[in-house]
């Protein structure tokens, strides 16, 4: 059976699709975030290193993450999401270039992972292990960068980390879901990488400014809203509501983000703003690698090449570039 339009509920534009970013706002419980629903842009990127399913899952995990905080950005830059551990993932890097630009790889021991594994001992805490995540807002040349470090104590999923992130840089209460998963889609042959998360922020002191923002779908119900409550049990009820929502909902093609959050806030009212698209693209660039290359000295470069040859390959995409020592 297929689902209700959502254009009775005040949506005046097409469901979303994937690699899309919803913003909303739940004005009548002082809150606001964002839905993020990815499926070939974190495909590719997965695909192309063939990472193993639980480096999958995690590295798929950290691009959504990535993508939930990126996406607030204002200005043109970049954000960065880095884990430096003893884990069985000892790096994970994802870069998220304003305004819609992704890409990301991980570094793992495939041996000790096939063990792990095999024992049972690859959960996304046992993957991460102890270290720190960095997460770099970087705003240009010109502007200083903005850097908050977690620790990672050996227990944390990626979703605890964000938490403590929120709580440490901005200290807003926060509340983060992330799910990724491998499917079989109708009408596409073998299965592929999906993934999907939300972040849901506490914001009284915003009061009536939420209103304010240019909306396009409004599930607005203000008969249901209780005005006895207070700030704080605005936040336990939204947050609750978050709470309900499954990892399977969250990947499901057939799902949008605009009826995940009709699904969850219908009753208190949810007002969803336009949705921005996101793309796996690399920065990367023969010039780029070129200008690199030319700041070693003529000996360091000597010593890099083999056979006659500097062979550079983006740990991003994979691309290889190839330069003869004696052209710089």
């Amino acid at each position: 059976m297929s689902q209700p339009s959502l254009e009775k509920f005040g949506l005046n534009r097409p469901e979303s699709g994937d690699d899309v970013v919803v913003p909303f706002a739940l004005e009548t419980l002082d809150s606001r975030g964002r839905v993020v629903r990815l499926g070939d842009a974190l495909d590719t990127i997965i695909s192309r290193h063939r990472y193993p399913e639980p480096v999958a899952r995690l590295l798929g995990e950290a691009i959504t993450l990535a993508a939930l905080i990126g996406t607030s950005l204002k200005f043109e830059g970049r954000f960065i999401l880095q884990s430096r551990t003893d884990g069985l993932v000892s790096l994970l890097v994802v870069d998220f270039d304003t305004p819609d630009g992704l890409r990301a790889y991980a570094r793992y021991d495939t041996d000790k992972l096939a063990e792990a594994v095999d024992a049972g001992r690859a959960s996304p805490a046992e993957l991460l292990g102890k270290g720190v995540l960095a997460l770099t807002v970087d705003q240009g040349a010109h502007m200083d960068r903005y850097q908050g470090i977690v620790a990672l104590e050996g227990s944390d999923s990626l979703e605890d980390v964000a938490h403590t992130y929120f709580m440490q840089s901005e200290q807003i209460p926060t509340r983060v879901r992330l799910a990724v998963g491998e499917m079989t889609e109708r009408g596409r042959p073998g299965s592929s990488w999906r993934a999907g998360g939300v972040l849901l922020q506490h914001l009284p002191e915003h009061g009536g400014a939420m209103a304010d923002l240019p909306g396009d779908g409004d599930f607005e119900n203000d008969e249901t809203a209780d005005p006895e409550f207070t700030e704080d049990d605005h936040w336990t009820e939204a947050r609750a509501i978050l709470d309900t929502l499954s990892d399977a909902e969250l990947v499901d093609p057939e799902i949008s983000p605009e009826r995940i959050l009709f699904r969850l806030y219908h009753e208190s009212g949810a007002r969803v703003f336009d949705p921005q698209l996101l793309v796996e693209r690399c920065t990367c660039s023969a010039e780029r690698v070129e200008q690199m290359i030319n700041d070693f000295t003529p000996q360091e470069r000597e010593d890099m090449a083999v056979d006659g040859e500097i062979e550079v390959v983006c740990e991003f995409c994979s691309t290889r570039y190839a330069f003869n020592p004696n052209q710089f």
